[in-house]
């Protein structure tokens, strides 16, 4: 196991939190085993083996979409194990993933947005501009969680009025930035130097002990000012990302142009937006439309 995950690491360059979550999904499947058959070692388990833990994950009422993240773990490490000839077979080539029931990204209006960044007061402080500046980055370039903890502050480009993102595989795209994000940006800057005078963290975005950024302090943002504009249950990072592109796309923005943006490996990926959008458009249709 161990690698494997180096593995992902070092060649596949997955990012901290797909391995957190594959060390765990992997580890479940350990225990299933040792609990379930004696046995010790992934590596022996057959398809009729995987297929019982599949099995007993839906019976306990695990949502589909849960038990396909946990079958793509096990799909990568059997094929890691039959490339270094671990094994001579790949068990997971008789597993069937379960269909999972297609869900639309969770977004907010963008009568709530213009409400959270013009009716919504923060605090003139070093800590006040750096949630603002969260909340900008995070609806203003739709970048993921994980982008946004990693930025640097050689990262933005004043006068290009661009930011550089290190996104998924270590790949580089350089995402613009509007008015809006790039004053707040500059007098964030001026605060943070206030702020920390004599060690300048390289970090753009810090706590107040000059840390960088953790998920859970930008979970807490998000869900804190979110909480102010909107009821809505999916407060968190990737809701303000599937706002960015939904929005995008309302006002008449390329699909292609949004892969680019959001860093999609695929224009599949970029898709699941188009729903949101022809959702919209039956609504207004049934509203206006005589004989809707």
């Amino acid at each position: 196991m161990d690698l494997f995950f180096k593995y992902l690491t070092y060649e596949k360059r997955y990012s901290p939190h797909t391995l957190t979550s594959y060390r765990t999904d992997l580890g479940r499947f350990a225990e299933y085993l040792a609990q379930t058959y004696q046995i010790s070692d992934p590596a022996e388990a057959d398809h009729t083996i995987i297929r019982s833990w599949i099995v007993s994950l839906l019976q306990n009422n695990m949502e589909a979409r849960s038990v396909n993240r946990k079958i793509a773990c096990l799909r990568s490490y059997y094929k890691f194990l039959l490339k270094n000839g671990v094994i001579a077979q790949n068990p997971m080539l008789k597993v069937t993933a379960p269909k999972a029931g297609k869900k639309l990204p969770a977004f907010l209006p963008q009568e709530t947005m213009q409400q959270l960044f013009e009716q919504i007061e923060f605090a003139d402080t070093f800590e006040g501009w750096r949630d603002k500046t969260v909340l900008e980055l995070l609806y203003g370039t739709g970048m993921r969680l994980s982008e946004l903890i990693g930025l640097q502050e050689n990262a933005i480009d004043f006068h290009k009025k661009t930011i550089k993102v290190l996104g998924k595989g270590q790949k580089e795209r350089i995402l613009p930035l509007n008015n809006s994000l790039e004053n707040c940006l500059k007098t964030y800057l001026k605060h943070k130097t206030l702020e920390f005078p004599e060690n300048q963290p390289a970090a753009l975005l810090v706590t107040a002990k000059m840390q960088p950024l953790y998920p859970k302090l930008v979970y807490r943002i998000v869900k804190t000012y979110t909480g102010m504009v909107t009821t809505s249950q999916h407060r968190n990072p990737h809701m303000l990302r599937h706002t960015f592109a939904t929005h995008l796309l309302d006002n008449g923005a390329d699909l292609n142009a949004i892969k680019e943006l959001l860093g999609h490996s695929s224009l599949a990926a970029t898709q699941v937006y188009t729903h949101n959008s022809i959702e919209k458009l039956k609504a207004i249709f049934e509203k206006a439309h005589p004989k809707a």
